[in-house]
C-alpha cells in the first residue's frame, strides 16, 4: 500500500516537472521568433492565441509520435539526427522570415520606385502608398488571399517538436520505466508548452492587433521587422547548428 502511494506521488512529481518544463519550453527563442512571423499575419488577438494553440498541437503530436517509437524500443535518438532536425528548424525560420517580409511589403498597398529631380540632379527612391496616402488612380485595386490559420502553425510546431525530441526523450527514458507513463509525461509536457505558447503568441500579437486598424504604416513596419529578425536569427541558428558543429561531416 505504501509502495503504491509512493509510486503515485513519484509519478505526480514527474508530471509536475513535465508541465513546468513544457511552460518554459514555449519561451525558447527559436519558438518565439518562428511564431511571431505567423502571428504578424493576423489582426485579432484570438487568432494570435489560436496560432499558439495550433503550434502546441503540432508540437505535441510530433513528440508523441516519436515517443511511441523511442519508448517502445527503449532507444535514444542519434545526436546527428537531432542536429539535422535543428538545422531544418533554422532553414524553416529563414523561410518564415522571408515570407513575412515579402507579405508585409505587398500589403503596404503598393511600393515602387520614384524618380525625382532636385536642382537638376536626378535620383531614385523607394516609395510606399498606404491607404491614407494613396495617390488617386495610381494603384490598381487588388486583393490578397487569406492564409489558412491552422496548417502553418501546426507544421511549424511539429518541426520544433522533432528538433527538441532527442534531448526530451533522454530525459523521459531516464525518469520513466513504462510506455504509458512516458507518453503521459509527453502529453503533460505538450500541454504545458501549448499553454505557454498561447500566452506568448497573444503577447507577441498584441502590437500587431493594436496597429492594424489606424496605424497601417507602423503595422506593416512591425511585420517587416518581425520578418527581418526571423531571417537574421535563422541565419545565426543555421551557422550555430550547421557550420560550427560541422554537420556536413555526417554526410561523408
Amino acid at each position: 500500500m505504501l509502495s503504491s502511494l509512493e509510486s503515485s506521488l513519484s509519478l505526480l512529481a514527474v508530471l509536475g516537472v513535465g508541465l513546468a518544463f513544457g511552460l518554459k519550453h514555449a519561451t525558447e527563442a527559436d519558438h518565439i521568433v518562428a511564431v511571431s512571423t505567423i502571428v504578424s499575419e493576423h489582426r485579432s488577438l484570438w487568432r494570435s492565441a489560436l496560432v499558439g494553440a495550433l503550434w502546441g498541437m503540432g508540437h505535441t503530436a510530433s513528440l508523441i509520435a516519436v515517443g511511441v517509437v523511442v519508448l517502445a524500443l527503449r532507444v535514444a535518438i542519434p545526436e546527428w539526427v537531432a542536429s539535422w532536425f535543428e538545422f531544418g528548424v533554422a532553414l524553416m525560420i529563414i523561410g518564415l522570415g522571408a515570407s513575412a517580409v515579402v507579405r508585409a511589403l505587398r500589403k503596404r498597398r503598393d511600393f515602387h520606385l520614384h524618380r525625382h529631380q532636385h536642382d537638376g540632379v536626378s535620383h531614385v527612391h523607394l516609395h510606399f502608398h498606404d491607404r491614407e496616402t494613396e495617390h488617386a488612380g495610381s494603384v490598381a485595386a487588388h486583393s490578397h488571399s487569406v492564409s489558412i490559420v491552422g496548417i502553418k502553425p501546426f507544421l511549424v510546431g511539429a518541426m520544433h517538436g522533432l528538433a527538441g525530441s532527442a534531448a526530451l526523450m533522454l530525459l523521459v527514458l531516464a525518469q520513466t520505466q513504462s510506455l504509458m507513463a512516458g507518453l503521459l509525461y509527453l502529453g503533460v509536457f505538450g500541454m504545458g508548452s501549448a499553454c505557454g505558447m498561447v500566452l506568448m503568441s497573444g503577447l507577441v500579437g498584441l502590437p500587431f492587433v493594436l496597429t492594424s486598424r489606424r496605424l497601417s504604416g507602423i503595422h506593416y513596419s512591425l511585420q517587416t521587422f518581425a520578418g527581418a529578425l526571423s531571417i537574421v536569427f535563422g541565419l545565426w541558428y543555421a551557422y550555430a547548428t550547421g557550420l560550427v558543429s560541422e554537420l556536413w561531416k555526417t554526410l561523408i
